[in-house]
């Protein structure tokens, strides 16, 4: 195949083009009208009460632990196995990141798994929906509350994913979600908090906009001369009135996209079944994946030479590109001197997994040829 396959590409076209040109033409292309409109529309597609647009899922994240007042001394347990900016949101407020281990099936923290390193100091959980793999958080909700602890969902991944038949985000206290480019729902850069309680989300919508007690939209409203007050240290982390034009454009493709995604990674799994030494992400009991990563775990004694790694380089030669699994922030140089448990899973999946491509226009002769590859090693 003398085309490359890329791992992703965004699905965008001329709607949210023209969505885009339209918001430059208005005049209005910072924070405003679209900003507020994406907001609701995005918080009513999740099942929550309010929607606050920021920058990126790392400043949801880091506002997320601000509104929740953790600080200097305490610990949040979040897992290794996950974007290092999951991580490093704690380190912002000046709190200590503790690792915990993940479940082997489907990536995300268990309540089996947080519990042996809850202390007296830990004040929150940061649970991951890994790759859009819904976790339990009925269990780590039930155990955040036994102890105390606030319960931060890390929702990066997780647009169009569903937990016990509502959509992943309904009822949390507090989700942040991701518009990067590699998610399903894209603004280019940007995210979102998505929360139930009115007077949250308002102090939520100061902080990123450096703490003022009037937005930007309320002052160029008034017919008279404004005197805007500073309430408390904030930030700038707005999202445009241009990035809000596309999401709202990607928001009415999100159930397409997530059924066209559960089509491929089916196929996927079907191509796989017979492949010895390969196994592929699935839903878990309790919910559905919108797959925005399909990723397989290998078993090295059946792919051997460097197991993955050589897996990866025989799939690039190929012309297809994949990754590496989901990466283990406790074994980069950022996080070497962080106190953690044995993470004996979290460890096996980031060597031994590897992310396959996955968009919306991939062909099945695309998908024949990926496992092709995979399926080499078995066939020597």
């Amino acid at each position: 195949m003398s085309d490359r396959i890329p791992v992703m590409i965004p699905w965008l076209g001329q709607a949210e083009a023209d969505a885009a040109a339209e918001a430059v033409l208005s005049g209005w292309v910072a924070q405003g009208p679209r900003v507020a409109r994406f907001e609701q529309e995005f918080a009513a597609r999740v099942g929550a009460g309010h929607g606050v647009a920021v920058s990126s899922c790392t400043t949801a994240l880091h506002l997320a632990l601000v509104a929740c007042g953790i600080g200097p001394g305490d610990e949040v347990i979040v897992p290794s196995f996950s974007f290092i900016a999951t991580a490093n949101a704690v380190r912002y407020v000046g709190a200590q990141p503790v690792f915990a281990d993940v479940d082997l099936e489907t990536g995300n923290l268990t309540a089996e798994t947080v519990e042996p390193v809850v202390t007296g100091r830990s004040r929150a959980v940061i649970l991951v929906h890994q790759g859009g793999v819904p976790a339990d958080v009925g269990a780590l909700r039930a155990l955040c509350d036994r102890h105390g602890l606030d319960l931060v969902e890390d929702a990066a991944c997780a647009a169009g994913s569903r937990y016990r038949g509502r959509p992943v985000g309904a009822g949390a206290q507090i989700a942040a979600w991701s518009f990067h480019p590699r998610k399903l729902l894209t603004t280019g850069e940007g995210g979102m908090l998505t929360l139930d309680g009115a007077d949250d989300a308002q102090r939520l919508r100061r902080l990123r906009e450096h703490g003022m007690d009037l937005s930007a939209a309320a002052r160029h409203a008034s017919a008279g001369p404004v005197f805007e007050s500073y309430l408390e240290t904030g930030f700038n982390y707005r999202m445009t009135d241009i990035q809000a034009a596309v999401g709202l454009v990607q928001l009415g493709k999100l159930d397409a996209m997530v059924a066209r995604r559960r089509e491929l990674a089916q196929r996927y799994r079907e191509l796989l079944a017979d492949v010895p030494g390969v196994r592929a992400v699935r839903d878990p009991q309790y919910g559905s994946s919108n797959f925005q990563s399909f990723w397989v775990l290998l078993d090295p004694a059946l792919f051997p030479g460097g197991g993955r790694d050589d897996t990866l380089r025989r799939l690039a030669a190929a012309g297809v590109s994949a990754r590496r699994g989901i990466m283990a922030a406790h074994l980069e140089p950022a996080y070497q001197d962080t106190q953690h448990v044995s993470l004996p899973t979290t460890e096996r999946l980031t060597r031994d997994s590897l992310i396959l491509p996955l968009f919306h226009t991939l062909t099945s002769a695309q998908q024949e040829h990926i496992v092709d590859v995979l399926r080499k090693p078995a066939d020597r």
